[in-house]
């Protein structure tokens, strides 16, 4: 099975669990305007047979096996690649490697029994789900990224009702998503699932912000200031309020 990836990083320490191997895959059907790898949105990429990749991936293991950790897919949307990710996720699974998904969700469609079986399968050679939710409110979350986020958030449900455990990263970006009120809304949708074990917040840079110039591209979000570590840590502390509010008791996270 042939897939199309954008590049590989062979001690990720930000994506998940432990050391890991990271594949970012090319295409993405989000339009982020805060988005740091804008090279992996349209299509390309360097393409590669799923046997080749994992052959690659596994010259790490030794890496990821010491810390827990193990391989995740990004992009990009990996999920825009349906059989090629199932492809090789199935043979990391054969040889007993952790594997992890960073995905925004977008591309889940409920209502599809075809979509619906082909992501089982998935799931089924998956450890770890690591969904990225822009915003909870569906009209901001269009303008932040050209999609709303009903499919998204139904996604996150999905995993929930199977019990697929899911770890959440919300980037807080300055006049956009860092305000008390879509903070707290997040929490308390984040407290109506039985199957989180992270929360983290990221705070907004502006790093990518080359890539735009590289590429010929105006930076969608001008000379938005970034943010910081301490505004990041209130940020998490009102989700966490948010998600007290329907627990009645303090989320602790599975990962340190």
């Amino acid at each position: 099975m042939t897939g199309y990836i954008h590049s590989m990083e062979s001690m990720g320490l930000v994506d998940g669990p432990g050391v890991r191997a990271v594949v970012f895959l090319q295409g993405c059907p989000l339009r982020c305007r805060y988005c740091h790898n804008p090279d992996t949105q349209s299509g390309g990429g360097r393409p590669v047979e799923d046997g080749t990749l994992v052959r690659r991936l596994l010259r790490f293991r030794s890496y990821f096996d010491r810390s827990g950790g193990g391989v995740t897919f990004s992009g990009g949307e990996p999920l825009a690649q349906p059989d090629f990710l199932l492809a090789c996720l199935r043979r990391l699974k054969a040889e007993g490697v952790h594997t992890c998904l960073d995905t925004s969700g977008i591309t889940f469609r409920g209502s599809s029994p075809g979509y619906l079986e082909k992501l089982d399968r998935l799931l089924a050679s998956t450890r770890l789900i690591m969904l990225d939710i822009k915003h909870i409110h569906s009209e901001e979350h269009q303008k932040l990224t050209g999609h709303a986020n009903h499919n998204i958030l139904e996604f996150a449900k999905y995993l929930d009702k199977h019990r697929i455990p899911l770890w959440v990263r919300h980037v807080a970006v300055p006049g956009i998503t860092f305000a008390p009120e879509p903070l707290y809304s997040l929490g308390k949708f984040l407290g109506s699932l039985h199957n989180l074990r992270a929360v983290e917040v990221l705070p907004y840079h502006s790093m990518g912000k080359v890539k735009y110039e590289n590429l010929g591209l105006a930076y969608p979000l001008g000379e938005t200031e970034q943010l910081t570590k301490e505004d990041a840590q209130r940020a998490y502390k009102i989700i966490l309020d948010g998600m007290e509010s329907v627990t009645h008791s303090r989320f602790i996270s599975d990962f340190t």
